[in-house]
Order: structure tokens, then sequence, then C-alpha cells
């Protein structure tokens, strides 16, 4: 694995070419569990820009509505890519990735897995998120709980493996899946679609940027040639085969802001600051 750059040293006129951001949540857009000023200004700064604005996450389905109603976002892709919701003409909308499987299969398989989890780790405790989740299981790790041993953190990703689950390892959890998709698959299928919901023209796949903190964002650092990781993925990347080409300074929130400020100083824009908020609208 090649080690990434710094930040500091991507070429501008690669950074010039970027028309649309994706980004993970967890740990890249937020700092220890919260949204700081500094960076939701990022995202309106890079939305007042002129950027597309797509969160890539493994938060679930009642979460990615507020994200999708609330946030300065075109589309959020949530549940590691299991769908894609959307704003249009006011509405709240989404659009389901195929799964390869009906949901209603999908929701048994997974709770079974959740009773062999439970029985060979008798101290896993579902995300406090769970009741919002539609397609995918999220053990919590360290959010709200004391941290794992890294040994039965690998120990739960080789359970689930063995189940024929899909498994991903977050900043904060474990999540598990049946079904043909992952973070990358849904932003496609988002894209081949026609972006719905999305104004303007769809930008070419050379013209996305990802930006991500952990292991279940490697399929989106293979995926594109553009890609960065938050300083705190520095733990993280002897477990990658694929490494984000560059690597910013600061960690988390304020690591996107970094990118932020980067990409409008690349395009030719001054941004609007740190802390600076949303502009009114109207």
């Amino acid at each position: 694995m090649t080690r990434p750059a710094d930040l500091r040293t991507a070429p501008r006129e690669e950074l010039g070419r970027v028309r649309a951001v994706c980004l993970d949540i967890d740990e890249t857009l937020s700092t220890r569990g919260k949204l700081t000023a500094d960076a939701y200004s990022a995202l309106w700064d890079l939305k007042n820009a002129g950027f597309v604005v797509i969160p890539i996450t493994g938060r679930p389905a009642g979460w990615c509505d507020h994200f999708a109603r609330f946030w300065p976002v075109d589309a959020v892709v949530g549940e590691n890519g299991a769908f894609t919701f959307f704003m249009e003409g006011g509405v709240r909308r989404r659009l389901d990735t195929p799964a390869g499987a009906d949901a209603a299969m999908l929701r048994a398989r997974l709770r079974g897995l959740g009773e062999r989890i439970q029985a060979r780790f008798p101290q896993a405790k579902w995300a406090s998120d769970q009741a919002y989740r539609e397609f995918d299981l999220a053990i919590d790790f360290c959010e709200d709980v004391p941290r794992w041993p890294e040994a039965d953190v690998d120990a739960l990703l080789r359970l689930c493996a063995d189940e024929g689950a899909h498994a991903k390892l977050s900043s904060i959890h474990v999540n598990a899946w049946y079904g043909d998709y992952d973070k990358r698959r849904g932003l496609e299928h988002w894209l081949a679609s026609g972006a719905p919901g999305l104004s303007g023209e769809v930008p070419a796949w050379e013209e996305l940027l990802f930006i991500g903190d952990s292991p279940n964002d490697e399929p989106l650092f293979q995926a594109f040639d553009l890609s960065v990781g938050v300083a705190n993925l520095t733990p993280f990347l002897p477990r990658l085969r694929t490494a984000p080409r560059w690597l910013t300074q600061a960690e988390s929130g304020a690591g996107f802001a970094e990118l932020a400020r980067a990409l409008i100083a690349a395009r030719g824009g001054a941004g609007r600051g740190p802390g600076a908020g949303p502009k009114e609208n109207g």
C-alpha cells in the first residue's frame, strides 16, 4: 500500500477539476460525536461555492432523513449504500439500491445473524441508532460502550464473514448486512439513475472527490482517483489495501474544513471562512 501524501502537496489543477464532494460523516465531518461550527460552515462554504455535496454514511435511515432535509447537501447515501435520500420539490424522496433479495428476506437473515453475534459475544450491544435502521446491524464497539479489544473486533468481523454477511469497520461500529451493495455501489446507482434531486448537470466520475476516515470507506478510496483521508485515518492504514491519495493535517471535522478550504482556493474562490455559517436565502 502506498502511504497517502500530504494534502498540501495536491496539485491545484487536480483539485480544481472537482465538482462534487462525497464525504463520510462520523469522525470525518463530525468530531468526537459532535458537528462543529467549523465543519458545518465548511458544508455551506462548499455549497455556496457551487460544489455538489453528497454524504455517504453507515448511519441509519432515520438519521439520513434529517441530513437530507436540513443539511446543505444534494443527496445522502445511507446504511453503507442501501439507499439514497434526496429532496425533490420540497419532498424527501428515496432511491433504493438493488440488493439481490427482497427486504423481508434480508431482515430475517439479519435477525439470525444478530442471534449468533450475541451468542458468541455476550457483551455485544447494538448501536444506539439501531432502531432507525432498515437494512443492517450496527454493533457498537466504542461509541457508547467501553472500547472492545482489537482482537474481539477482528473476531466479530470474521464471524459476520463466515455467516455470509458483508461486514465493515467504521470508527465506532461494525456494520453487517446482506445484499450486494456497499458505499460505492450506492453512489453509482444514484448517479446512473440520473442523480434524482440534483439541479444542474450530473458530475462525471472523474469530477468527484471522496473524503473518509475508516476501513469501511475503502471501497471509495479504491473507486476515486481523487480521495482524501482525515488525519485520524492514520491508525487504520495497516488495515487498508488501498489508501486515499492524500491525508489532511487535521483530524475529523477540522480535516474536512481543511479540504473544503483547499478545494475552494483551487477553484479560485475565497469561501466564507470558518464559522461563517449559511448564507441567508431569498
